[in-house]
């Protein structure tokens, strides 16, 4: 894909419950989406879980509870709502802020209703629609739905190639060995022929995420840095596919550090990496508000303020 002239900013709206004293208050959150679009940001993220068990917290809860949610370090109360309904509702008061569905945990459901949903919501948006599946790490959501865990890799794999029949002609048909079926018809489809974006990341580049990423994504968003072999790998693997890895975008991010449990990270420090990010080919850039700053209504603000300082930093 085509660089951009300065870097993208993307604000991550999950996990900033901080900023409204615990509770998800959806209508506000909506809110900080047409106000980052406004400030000049160019996506908003949303990610997901259906529930959570008591392994959300079996390394011990985060210190600061502005810190992100990993595998295993965050309160199972922490509320996680519907992540499609809420970027529905975003796309109703939103023109050009792309939407990315991050984490969406296709194993859990069937891939065609799924399909219908992802395809929907990208309709609703005329094609502003980012999905990043993924398997997910939380053995006790897989145990509470019913889905086998061991198997959620191979259930993705078959959701990804159903997804591409669901977007393509009608009837269809599929016999793999989860989600069989026969010649259905399969309308609306997505916005494009091919469906909505699709970005694949994770904590490190094992041999299903290159795989997945070579053969149907539209853009890497690792959990963190990804080493040079890593992206290498990733290179090559593209290279043999007969893909360049400009054809992916390159998703990075801040890295923020909080002075104790109570206090929010300084944002001029987290922004610091984005220049050499962004000479090393990563062009899209997540930032999550609560971390900097705890006043509900000055994300408005925030946004202006990172457009700022990331114009400036890479001149």
């Amino acid at each position: 894909m085509s660089t951009p002239a300065t870097p993208r900013m993307l604000l991550v709206l999950s996990e900033n419950w901080t900023l409204t004293g615990g509770r998800a208050d959806l209508p506000t959150a909506v809110r900080w989406a047409r106000e980052a679009e406004d400030a000049g940001f160019d996506a908003v993220m949303v990610s997901e879980h259906i529930v959570l068990g008591p392994d959300a917290a079996d390394r011990g809860i985060m210190g600061n509870p502005r810190d992100y949610a990993l595998p295993g370090n965050q309160d199972p109360y922490t509320p996680w709502p519907n992540s499609l309904l809420l970027l529905a509702a975003i796309a109703s008061v939103t023109e050009r802020l792309r939407l990315a569905a991050a984490a969406v945990l296709a194993p859990l459901r069937h891939p065609l209703l799924l399909a219908r949903e992802l395809g929907t919501l990208d309709l609703i948006s005329e094609g502003r629609l980012v999905v990043q599946p993924t398997v997910s790490w939380s053995r006790d959501e897989y145990d509470a739905l019913g889905v086998p865990f061991g198997e959620r890799g191979k259930l993705l794999d078959e959701h990804l190639q159903v997804w591409a029949k669901a977007w393509g002609p009608s009837p269809l048909s599929h016999d793999g060995p989860n989600y069989p079926f026969q010649d259905v018809y399969f309308e609306p489809k997505a916005y494009r022929p091919e469906g909505p974006r699709l970005w694949f990341g994770g904590q490190r580049l094992h041999g299903p995420l290159l795989r997945r990423l070579v053969r149907h994504g539209h853009g890497f968003h690792p959990l963190g840095r990804p080493t040079p072999d890593d992206l290498r790998a990733l290179k090559d693997a593209m290279s043999a596919a007969g893909r360049d890895i400009t054809d992916l975008e390159m998703i990075g991010g801040t890295q923020a550090v909080f002075p104790d449990d109570r206090s929010p990270a300084d944002l001029g420090a987290a922004l610091a990496s984005v220049p050499e990010q962004w000479e090393s080919g990563f062009t899209t850039f997540c930032v999550k508000p609560n971390q900097f700053i705890d006043d509900p209504d000055g994300v408005g603000a925030f946004c202006r303020e990172v457009m700022r300082r990331v114009e400036r930093l890479v001149g």
